[in-house]
Formats: structure tokens, C-alpha cells, sequence
């Protein structure tokens, strides 16, 4: 994964809470109930993160939550239609996502957590497939991962030596 410091500061951050679940731990007094609060984060130009919060309470672990997906942030390539530069398939766990290119008009084609990701990323034209496995957490992660893997093509034309032209062209 490409990974830079991305000063979170400077960024005007939205965030949005793609799951909440209840989770229990039975020990010998009990049950322990604790809360787990899956976040995404993004300024809808090209920065993103997600971050996982666990706390007793919901708003503790949406907060732990939201700071754990700024310091995961990664920037993204956005072309002109604001659409990935290439199609890529991210994975994690047994989730995939299929990142697909979409002409100007086509809006933002994909299912819940894929889609909160690609809103707050700031794409505008992009087509995803989910496939294999739907936990919620493993597609956002596959999601991110696909992205943090795309190239812009003038990263292509100078790890293969070549001009931008002969790519496109």
C-alpha cells in the first residue's frame, strides 16, 4: 500500500459510520457487552481512510473510530470524470471489489459500505462489483485496498520508461 503522512488538519473531513455492532464477552460474572463502530472518513477530493472503534459506549467507539481512520488516510488518483485511472480488483480476507472506469454521467454504481467509501473518496463516475464475501468491514477494506493500489498513468509511463502518449495511445 502506498503509504504518506497526510496532514489531517489541513483537510475538511466528513465522516460516516458504515456499521455498528453489539459485541459480547461471557466471562465468569456474565456478559460484557461492548460496542464496535466500523468509520469511514474522506474529503471527497481524494483522501480517504477507514478505522475500526471499540468502546463501552456507541459514541465513544464511533469518536475511537474516527480517529483510527484518520491516521489510516491515503491519497487516491482521481482522472478528469472523476473515475479511477484503471480497472483493479481489491482484496481482503475473502472480500473483492471490482473497480471498474465509467464514462461522465454514470454517478457512483456501488453496494452500502463500497459506496461510502467512494463517495468520500470524491468520485464521481465509477462502477464496483462486490464479490465473494459481504461482511461489511472486509468490503470496506477490500475497497481501500484496490484504491490505495491504482496507478496514474504518468507513474505507469515512468516505471516502464516510456511517454505518457504511448500509454493512452
Amino acid at each position: 500500500m502506498k503509504r504518506e503522512i497526510i496532514d489531517a488538519s489541513q483537510l475538511e473531513l466528513e465522516d460516516n459510520v458504515v456499521s455498528i455492532k453489539r459485541v459480547t464477552k461471557v466471562v465468569k460474572g456474565g456478559r460484557n457487552m461492548r460496542f464496535t463502530a466500523l468509520v469511514v472518513v474522506g474529503d471527497k477530493n481524494g483522501h480517504v481512510g477507514a478505522g475500526l472503534g471499540k468502546a463501552a459506549e456507541i459514541p465513544e467507539a464511533i469518536r475511537k473510530g474516527k480517529e483510527a481512520a484518520i491516521k489510516q488516510m491515503i491519497s487516491l488518483p482521481l482522472d478528469a470524470n472523476g473515475s479511477v485511472p484503471h480497472d483493479y480488483t481489491g482484496k481482503f480476507g475473502s472480500a473483492s471489489v471490482l473497480l471498474k472506469r465509467a464514462p461522465e454521467g454514470t454517478g457512483i454504481i456501488a453496494g452500502g459500505p463500497a459506496r461510502s467509501v467512494l463517495e468520500l473518496a470524491g468520485f464521481k463516475n465509477i462502477r464496483t462489483k462486490s464479490l465473494g464475501s459481504n461482511n461489511k468491514q472486509n468490503v470496506v477494506l477490500a475497497t481501500i485496498q484496490g484504491l490505495s493500489q491504482l496507478k496514474t498513468p504518468e507513474e505507469v509511463a515512468k516505471l516502464r520508461g516510456i511517454s505518457v502518449d504511448q500509454i493512452e495511445g
